[in-house]
């Protein structure tokens, strides 16, 4: 599992990384880390910041999400459906 970096310390690396006059490379060799984590700590702080809109990946987990809560309501709809033919059975209005 990846280790966890302070918050502060993300920013600070963002910070030096959008000033451009250091390649991400060297920044990430300097700071002991991935040039793929800067670059994925830049694009998260462009939509925090406001400077780039929300990345489908976004939209897609709440898609996902809302797909999975449609398929729980559809099991429960079923499930009452199948109770309200059970005990209609019980019951002969006359």
């Amino acid at each position: 599992m990846p280790r966890a970096y302070p918050e502060e310390f993300r920013r600070d690396v963002v910070e030096i990384a959008r000033r451009n006059e250091t390649p991400i490379a060297q920044i990430a060799k300097d700071f002991g880390i991935s040039d793929a984590v800067i670059r994925r700590w830049l694009a998260k702080a462009d939509v925090e910041d406001g400077l780039k809109p929300a990345s489908a990946a976004m939209e897609s987990a709440e898609l996902r999400e809302a797909n999975k809560r449609i398929r729980l309501l559809e099991m429960e709809n079923e499930v009452l459906r199948r109770a309200a033919v059970y005990l209609g059975r019980g019951i002969n209005p006359k």
